[in-house]
């Protein structure tokens, strides 16, 4: 199955694929060969591309659309970036700076935009401590 992740500034994956996990409205849902034609909003999220021979690759999905005919994947995304290219220590101090902007806000333009903002950075921070935390060798007792 052919999967397209892309953006408006820019083509960010493309190749043959096993299945896709991705974050719909409605919960997690996983595509895989021969699927259902769909077409259904994306949430804030992890995706999980999973390839025959090598280590699946997880990326951060601000949101966007899936698109699912015969089998061709097209996530088209609001952003994205992989989860090994995000940087925890700037995620952690972006929540801090817009926690002090919610704080310091003068109009529901500024606090809403202060919250969508920390919402999404939960979600980046959350994806990224999940992925480091699985990748941790067993500990030896």
């Amino acid at each position: 199955m052919k999967l397209e992740i892309v953006s408006a500034e820019k083509n960010i994956y493309s190749d043959d694929v096993r299945a896709v996990v991705a974050p719909s409205i409605e919960g997690e849902i996983a595509i895989l060969d021969n699927h259902a034609p769909l077409l259904t909003s994306l949430q804030p999220g992890e995706v999980r591309i999973i390839q025959d021979g090598s280590e699946d690759t997880y990326l951060y999905l601000s949101g966007g659309f899936i698109e699912v005919l015969g089998n061709h994947v097209t996530i088209l995304a609001d952003a994205a970036e992989r989860v090994e290219e995000i940087d925890e220590a700037k995620v952690q101090e972006a929540i801090k700076q817009a926690e002090e902007e919610i704080s310091n806000s003068q109009s529901d333009i500024d606090l809403a935009n202060a919250v969508a903002s920390i919402r999404r950075d939960q979600v980046r921070l959350k994806i990224v401590q999940k992925r480091r935390s699985s990748n941790r060798p067993p500990s030896v007792s």
